[in-house]
């Protein structure tokens, strides 16, 4: 006798312009850890836009764990993902996570890299490169 088929109850989230994007499962369930969940979203985030660590839990439906999320992202660079950690930043738009990279100015280069403009470790026109999940997936 053939067991049941297991429900995916995996979300398949689609961006605001109807594009399908990865699919991210909900925090809490067994199927992917926090962690996973913290870097599926930050790889979405698109070049030239930062996010928050407590908008991505938020997102992820853990709203308290925006330390958690930094735990995450410090974790990242020994992941075999290439994780862009350099687009998220403090509530304030400052580059909190910069001790984290290689050199203490990497993560300030990485974002210029992309068209945004960091002064005294702090982003400028915030409001206008902030990107948040919750409204974008």
């Amino acid at each position: 006798m053939a067991s049941p088929k297991k429900k995916n109850k995996s979300a398949t989230i689609k961006s605001n312009k109807g594009t399908k994007l990865k699919q991210i499962d909900p925090s809490g369930k067994n199927s992917a850890s926090f962690f996973e969940q913290v870097y599926d979203l930050v790889e979405q985030i698109p070049k030239g836009r930062v996010t928050t660590y407590g908008a991505i839990a938020r997102s992820l439906g853990s709203g308290l764990s925006a330390r958690m999320v930094g735990w995450a992202l410090n974790g990242s660079f020994l992941s075999d993902r290439n994780i862009p950690a350099q687009r998220v930043v403090n509530r304030n738009g400052q580059l909190s996570g910069k001790a984290h990279f290689p050199t203490p100015t990497r993560m300030q280069e990485l974002l210029e890299k992309e068209g945004i403009t960091v002064l005294n470790d702090t982003i400028q026109n915030f409001s206008k490169v902030f990107w948040d999940p919750a409204e974008e997936l």
